[in-house]
């Protein structure tokens, strides 16, 4: 289940990514990067 989080994070930081770079949409960026940046924290919590 960790691995299954680390894999959703890392696309969606991607997404993030190339939005930013690629595209100008504005609120869909931001809302990928805050559920990638909860999905690695709680990958994190959870292995501790």
């Amino acid at each position: 289940m960790r691995g299954l989080l680390y894999i959703i994070a890392v696309i969606l930081i991607i997404g993030w990514a190339l939005g930013v770079f690629v595209y100008s949409a504005t609120g869909l960026i931001h809302v990928l990067l805050v559920i990638a940046i909860i999905a690695l924290l709680l990958g994190v919590i959870r292995r501790a």
